[in-house]
């Protein structure tokens, strides 16, 4: 296998390329030796619905050259559960996967690069939709709303949801039999849509004007603050100020973009960055509260009990 190296070295090969075996139940997809460790699994759950597991440990920043066209839009769900990577399109189109966070895409074709980085693992999962299965699960009348362009489209980028990161733990860790394994992993999957999808359908369409590219902004910059000062928070009141505007109106937008709050939004990131922490290191529970911003564990158990309906001791193991 050839690859051919880019400026700012930054290897590139074409996906193509890639070494495909045929498995039980899925095809597996192998990164070549030169480039480090890692796989891709594709499932195919059903005539309308794929679903990828991607695993990879790079050695070297790498991208990987990517064609796809299809007779009808499809809509990706892109759970990204460790690292990062990046979609750069041949049109200037640029789509962000950041760990903690679901992207969601559709389009017809799309011709780019998915850039990897050296020594930062990655983990995603990917679910890949047609039209007819958005029109079954979501109607007629919402197929406008997703699918309007042939190009690629980037419709949303939002912390995974509690549920969410649930149904992705539970097909990561399925240890069904293989006979009932697809069956197993096709409930979980569509439990995981329904809980990253169903935002998109929530905003009142009479609010639709009131809402510019501007406040989208201030929505987007004010998640980022709380994305990475998810320990010491601002207040409310501060956030507002640091992005220019005022409690109420910060409210209204969170409502608009994110169908929560800013306390929802924090609480959102910092329960998943526990179960995270917890589920991968398996870390004593006020290791775990510490890390996310509670003073007291006590508080933290209470807050992530209602939040997931387990304990955090149960997820450590």
């Amino acid at each position: 296998m050839t690859l051919i190296k880019q400026n700012k070295g930054r290897w590139s090969i074409d996906v193509s390329d890639l070494t495909l075996q045929d498995k039980q139940n899925y095809r597996q997809q192998y990164l070549p030796d030169n480039l480090g460790d890692g796989d891709s699994k594709f499932f195919k759950l059903g005539q309308d619905l794929n679903f990828i597991e991607t695993h990879y440990s790079p050695n070297k920043d790498f991208s990987l050259l990517s064609q796809v066209d299809s007779a009808e839009p499809r809509l990706v769900v892109t759970l990204g559960l460790k690292g990062s990577s990046r979609f750069l399109g041949k049109k200037g189109d640029e789509v962000i996967f950041n760990k903690g966070f679901t992207t969601i895409t559709s389009f017809n074709s799309s011709l780019g690069d998915r850039q990897y980085e050296a020594n930062k693992e990655l983990l995603q999962l990917r679910f890949s939709l047609s039209k007819n299965f958005f029109r079954l699960y979501f109607g007629e009348q919402h197929l406008a709303q997703i699918f309007t362009a042939k190009n690629l489209q980037n419709l949303s980028f939002r912390p995974i949801t509690a549920s969410g990161l649930v149904a992705a733990q539970q097909l990561l860790s399925n240890k069904t039999a293989d006979d009932a394994n697809l069956l197993f992993m096709h409930g979980q999957a569509l439990s995981l849509l329904a809980a990253e999808l169903s935002h998109l359908f929530v905003n009142n369409k009479g609010d639709t004007n009131k809402f510019n590219t501007h406040d989208k902004k201030i929505a987007n910059t004010a998640r980022d603050i709380l994305f990475s000062e998810f320990k010491i928070p601002p207040s409310v009141d501060e956030l507002a100020k640091r992005v220019g505007t005022n409690q109420f109106k910060l409210k209204k937008i969170f409502h608009h973009f994110f169908n929560t709050t800013p306390y929802g939004l924090l609480l959102e990131i910092r329960m998943n960055k526990a179960y995270e922490l917890l589920k991968n290191t398996q870390c004593h529970v006020n290791i775990a509260a510490d890390f996310v911003g509670y003073r007291h564990a006590s508080n933290f158990s209470a807050a992530f009990i209602k939040y997931f309906g387990v304990s955090p001791k149960h997820i450590a193991g």
